[in-house]
C-alpha cells in the first residue's frame, strides 16, 4: 500500500514538530509505503486526517471503463475511444455522452439532461443549449466511428434517447 500525503506547514508542524516556526515553506511530501499487515503506521496517519477534520483529503476513484458496442468510455480519464482511436471532446459533450450512455435505451427529456449536465435548468433556452451540444458530439462521435452500431436519436420535443442500431 502506498500513501502520498502533502501537508501543509500548520499540519507538518503539529505532526512532527520538527520545523523551526521562521522557516517559510508551503509544505512537505511525505510518502510512506506500507506492507499490508503494517496497519499500525497506517492508523496514526488516519488519526491525523480525524484529529484535524479541516484536512484537505484527495480521494481517487477509479472507475472502470463503460463499454457499448464499439465504444469504450474512461470515466476517471474522462477519455473516450472508438476502437483504438482516441475522441477528443469537451468537458459537456463528455458528460453528455456519459449520461446518454448510462440510461441507454431510455429517452431523457431536455429538462433531465439540462439538470443532469449543467446542474440547473432555465426555461426555454434549454433546447437549444443541448441541441447545439448533441449535434457536435453526433459529428464528432459519426465521424470517429463511420460503421457504428449506435444513434443518438432526437424525439421530438422531449429529448435524447441514446441506443443501440
Amino acid at each position: 500500500m502506498l500513501i502520498l500525503l502533502l501537508l501543509r506547514k500548520p499540519y507538518f508542524n503539529r505532526l512532527c514538530h520538527c520545523c523551526r516556526e521562521e522557516e517559510d515553506y508551503i509544505g512537505r511530501l511525505i510518502v510512506a509505503e506500507f506492507k499490508d499487515n503494517e496497519t499500525r503506521p497506517f492508523d496514526e496517519i488516519m488519526e491525523v486526517f480525524r484529529k484535524y477534520p479541516d484536512f484537505s483529503k484527495y480521494e481517487v476513484d477509479y472507475t472502470t471503463a463503460i463499454s457499448f458496442l464499439d465504444l469504450e468510455i474512461y470515466p476517471d480519464q474522462r477519455k473516450v475511444y472508438c476502437g483504438k482511436q482516441e475522441i477528443s471532446l469537451t468537458t459537456k459533450e463528455f458528460n453528455l455522452l456519459h449520461y446518454f450512455v448510462a440510461n441507454e435505451g431510455r429517452v431523457l427529456t431536455y429538462e433531465q439532461i439540462y439538470q443532469n449536465v449543467w446542474g440547473n435548468y432555465v426555461q426555454d433556452i434549454e433546447n437549444n443549449t443541448i441541441g447545439s451540444h448533441v449535434c457536435k458530439l453526433r459529428e464528432k462521435l459519426y465521424k470517429a466511428c463511420p460503421d457504428r452500431q449506435f444513434e443518438i436519436r432526437c424525439v421530438r420535443e422531449i429529448g435524447y434517447c441514446f441506443e443501440a442500431k
